[in-house]
């Protein structure tokens, strides 16, 4: 062989130098199963470093993301390795196999054939996580979470958004996965702590994008009392509320988010200032939900004399036992929450406050 034919051969086996263990890490799939679609598809690594280890150059890795992703979306095995080969493979040396060799792909009729996705299916796990019967789109979701593959998951729960509506998306896709990567973090030591941040992190960005992909609503009447939205003092997890935030926005309901820990005094000042149809308290735990604040948001009192208004309070989140609650609406989730709270505000578009008692 040519000093030329040498150094090229040279600059690709060092490119080629991503382990099958590397890979399956990085894609959230089994070693084995890599090893499978190489023999079954022809999806494996081109070259072999000498003592016939492969190694992966990123074209091979490429091709397997796009497998990982057809699959995820429904695609036969079969179909999305021909897809995935046309589109990212190309010719491969020679190399004796420990497998049959690949049949070879027909040509294609057009350039990057997509795979349509059939209908929503029940699925188990994806990537590792501990799924059960959910929608398909959850093992989607999860394989590209594992994989921190950002891009994925911010278009796969916008798909899901705007496939299914806010509420859908949220408690049959969103939720599901969430919780999946939550009891594989608790199960698993320190590890997937960073799969539960980057996946929070999208679901709390597509949320905020959601109008970006729904139909648009007809909206209250300008100038309408809008809904008060925050977190009970010293209470961080404000993700849930953020969606009962997007999903009033898809009905047109005006909203006040406030976000996580908010401040009592804080609070108040955005109560009077506003003067809500409602002020919804967020409580993830016990520990942070005050039954005597939600009384004393209940009790404010704004407007002249003999037309006072006060808001209506609705805590949600499981802090909210039925006794802390006290004599306040409770709501079992998203859906119920959004219907009460829609239901406030009449044909006409003003709201309903309750009477005053002084």
């Amino acid at each position: 062989m040519g000093t030329a034919g040498r150094e090229a051969l040279s600059d690709e086996t060092a490119v080629a130098g991503l382990t099958t263990g590397a890979v399956a890490r990085r894609l959230g799939v089994s070693p084995t199963t890599l090893r499978s679609w190489d023999r079954r598809y022809g999806l494996g690594p081109a070259l072999r470093s000498q003592g016939r280890h492969r190694r992966w150059s990123p074209r091979d890795v490429a091709m397997v993301e796009e497998m990982c992703r057809l699959t995820a979306a429904g695609a036969p095995p079969a179909e999305a390795a021909r897809v995935a080969r046309l589109t990212h493979g190309g010719a491969r040396p020679s190399t004796p196999s420990a497998g049959p060799p690949a049949r070879q792909p027909a040509p294609p009729v057009a350039a990057g054939p997509p795979v349509a996705a059939g209908p929503a299916r029940r699925g188990g796990a994806g990537g590792g996580l501990p799924l059960g019967d959910v929608r398909q789109e959850c093992r989607g979701l999860a394989r590209a979470a594992v994989r921190l593959d950002a891009p994925e998951l911010e278009s796969r729960l916008l798909d899901a958004v705007g496939q299914h509506g806010l509420t859908v998306a949220w408690e049959e896709v969103m939720v599901p996965t969430l919780r999946a990567v939550g009891r594989k973090w608790e199960s698993s030591g320190d590890r997937y702590v960073e799969v539960e941040h980057l996946l929070s992190w999208q679901v709390s960005t597509a949320l905020r994008r959601a109008p970006l992909v729904l139909p648009p609503r007809p909206a209250v009447p300008p100038g309408a009392e809008p809904v008060v939205l925050a977190c009970a003092p010293g209470e961080q997890h404000s993700l849930p509320l953020e969606a009962l935030d997007a999903a009033l926005g898809e009905l047109g309901v005006p909203t006040r988010m406030l976000g996580a820990a908010v401040p009592v005094e804080a609070l108040l000042a955005c109560v009077r200032r506003t003067g809500p149809v409602a002020v919804v308290l967020w409580a993830q735990t016990r520990s942070t939900a005050s039954p005597p604040l939600a009384r004393h948001v209940a009790g404010l009192q704004w407007g002249p004399a003999g037309a006072r208004r006060r808001p209506a309070v609705l805590p949600v989140g499981p802090g909210w036992e039925r006794r802390s609650a006290g004599g306040f609406p409770r709501c079992a989730g998203l859906r119920d929450a959004v219907e009460t709270l829609s239901g406030l505000y009449g044909a006409d578009g003003a709201g309903r406050r309750p009477p005053s008692r002084g």
